[in-house]
């Protein structure tokens, strides 16, 4: 069985020969591990499963200001906090709910179709991903911030959506370019989720969320793809409206939100998870002994039936020792 074929079987929900997994870090968190191994080329020796073109409007060095990168929506973002990967946004580009001040930047076309051939060419026997990050929601609030645009819904539907009408179709021209490539699934990154709900809260996620998923998630299906989504957080109470629109999987799975029994037998004959190490809890302050046990017992759990794509939650973080990482890499690569 090729690592492509698990999690092809992991997503029809059947059991593998082993736990199909991904493992992905920060780049601090690389750096640490390059240390740790002296070898810069360690991550060939990981064995994941799950291979990926990104795109997520890019970043590139403000001239002159050390540590801020500005992205194509021309979004500055301050990296010089505890954040290296992302950062925070220096100020709002839409700051008013109106749209007449903001042109949306052309899709660098040239440059997707060349990150999808580099994929696939090096791609081997891996499961392959197009993905699309801040794809929704968190690019609106990168526009407008979070707070205004959670205040907008309430005072300024109409803007929210012409605004979400707008990504939605910058989105749809990406995505078409991916879909002229054989590629088995498109992945969706975008947070709706704290650790008790949903940040905006099941209401206002299905009247201004769950209509643009379900135009961009049909365009997906026509192709045959399988569609995976990022959310961090409880997001929970949308399940049953992520499965009606076409999801297959849900990154990422954090065992600290959800009660993983309830969870696995509610939804785990409809819906995939992958995830599942937490990088809240269990990575950064576990002995390896604890972390092997642990995550021994979750896949255990979420692993049963397929439907499982063992992985940290998240991309693992600079804080956790490296004694963690190569004890997760090691239980992953030998099950």
């Amino acid at each position: 069985m090729t690592r492509r074929e698990r999690v092809i079987a992991a997503l029809n929900h059947l059991e593998t020969d082993i736990i199909p997994y991904d493992i992905s870090m920060t780049g601090q968190a690389w750096e640490k591990m390059v240390a740790f191994y002296n070898d810069k080329n360690f991550a060939a020796g990981i064995g994941g499963h799950i291979t990926s073109c990104y795109y997520d409007g890019d970043n590139k060095p403000v001239p002159g200001k050390e540590g801020y990168f500005r992205d194509d929506f021309g979004v500055v973002w301050n990296r010089n906090g505890a954040d290296k990967d992302v950062g925070v946004v220096e100020e709002w580009l839409i700051p008013e709910p109106s749209m007449a001040g903001y042109r949306f930047p052309e899709v660098p076309t040239k440059q997707i179709h060349e990150r999808c051939k580099h994929t696939l060419e090096n791609a081997g026997d891996l499961f392959t991903c197009a993905a699309i990050g801040f794809s929704l929601f968190e690019r609106a609030w990168t526009l407008t911030g979070m707070e205004n645009l959670l205040e907008y819904m309430i005072t300024e539907p109409e803007f929210v959506t012409e605004l979400l009408d707008a990504i939605t179709n910058y989105n749809m021209q990406i995505l078409d370019i991916y879909l002229e490539y054989d590629f088995d699934c498109i992945h969706f990154g975008d947070d709706w989720g704290q650790q008790r709900g949903l940040i905006m809260g099941p209401n206002h996620w299905r009247k201004f969320i769950k209509p643009q998923l379900a135009k961009i998630y049909a365009r997906v299906k026509e192709k045959g793809l399988f569609i995976s989504q990022h959310s961090c957080g409880d997001i929970q109470e949308v399940y049953p409206d992520l499965i009606e629109v076409g999801l297959n999987m849900h990154q990422t799975f954090q065992p600290e939100i959800f009660d993983i029994h309830k969870i696995k037998a509610m939804y785990g004959d409809k819906l995939s998870f992958w995830g599942g190490i937490s990088t809240q809890r269990l990575l950064p302050f576990a002995t390896p002994e604890e972390l092997v046990k642990t995550a021994k017992e979750i896949m255990q759990v979420v692993g049963k039936g397929g439907g499982f794509i063992a992985a940290p939650t998240h991309s693992i973080p600079g804080d956790v020792p490296a004694e963690n990482i190569h004890a997760l890499i090691e239980l992953l690569k030998n099950q």
